[in-house]
């Protein structure tokens, strides 16, 4: 695709083609999730919107990319300017965005130039809440660590938006993270099965982890799950070769840090891909998505998942 296919119409790149360091630079949690959320819909080619039953709730100016379907024509005759119908969309799923607010979030690798995990986790959350309230889903939050610190029971409506960015914008980082009894936790709630979307860096007990969310699954809840990482965490920094000491038997051992980093990385991508292969054996969703990448990638797999649920 073109860069200039990639651009609004008003010349101006969208927001969710923008790097997590220039999205940090445009202002607070609310308003980048917005933009995020309009470019990616506007890139969008087939939205899942469609077919949903609602009531009209209110008219707002019509702007570039809105489905011309939901001009108001009677509006438009009397005062010559473009309106859109906006509804209020019947709930279809009750979801909730389980948040990991950890230590090991707050870090980034190269400080200056990314945001740190717990950065990027929040913004995504965000962003998912405000697509999950559009399509008229009922959302909630919950933010842990090795316990619940904030929740938002799941509601739908515009006031549900504003109430989850202010709970989001206030979060921030904990103790060491327990997945797995949180996870029971928040499943013992449900009622009725449901959405559930753990965002974490998943520096957890895998075994555990991946045990609740399969069980999760059985139970008839659907489950996605966002791994976060650092670009730090998938290689290792250039640097020069070492020698690494052993002071309890003197031995001195040469090591090739480019050995070293391959190594590592095969490392990395075995974890990643056991990840994969072990939740995907139980129907659970799996997206790894990198802190300096854009949120385009990560809210397609999310659409993947909401469309599989209609």
């Amino acid at each position: 695709m073109s860069q200039a296919s990639d651009n609004s119409s008003s010349g101006q790149v969208r927001a969710d083609l923008l790097s997590p360091r220039e999205l940090a630079q445009l202002g607070d949690l609310e308003f980048v999730a917005r933009q995020v959320v309009q470019g990616f819909l506007m890139g969008l080619h087939r939205w899942p919107h469609h077919g949903f039953s609602a009531e009209f709730a209110e008219h707002r100016a019509y702007q570039p990319g809105d489905d011309t379907a939901h001009v108001d024509w009677r509006v438009f005759g009397r005062s010559d300017r473009y309106y859109v119908k906006e509804y209020e969309a019947e709930t279809n799923l009750k979801a909730y965005l389980l948040l990991d607010v950890s230590a090991s979030m707050d870090w980034s690798s190269r400080p200056d130039e990314l945001p740190a995990k717990l950065w990027y986790a929040k913004q995504l959350t965000a962003c998912l809440a405000l697509i999950l309230l559009r399509q008229g889903d009922a959302v909630g939050l919950v933010a842990f660590d090795d316990r619940i610190r904030e929740t938002v029971a799941a509601r739908g409506g515009r006031r549900q938006w504003t109430q989850l960015t202010r709970r989001l914008g206030g979060l921030q980082a904990g103790r060491q993270t327990v997945v797995h009894t949180i996870l029971r936790e928040v499943g013992a709630r449900l009622r009725r099965p449901g959405l559930m979307v753990l965002v974490s860096d998943l520096l957890v007990d895998p075994e555990e982890t991946r045990r609740t969310l399969q069980a999760l699954r059985h139970r008839g809840h659907e489950v996605l799950v966002f791994h976060i990482l650092d670009p730090g965490e998938r290689e290792l920094p250039a640097m020069p070769d070492a020698q690494f000491y052993d002071p309890e038997t003197g031995e001195e051992l040469p090591v090739r840090l480019s050995d070293v980093r391959a190594e590592y990385r095969r490392a990395v991508a075995d974890v990643l891909a056991e990840w994969q292969k072990e939740l995907g054996r139980h129907g659970v969703d799996y997206s790894a998505v990198s802190t300096h990448e854009g949120f385009t990638a990560a809210l397609r797999a999310y659409i993947r998942k909401r469309e599989q649920l209609r």
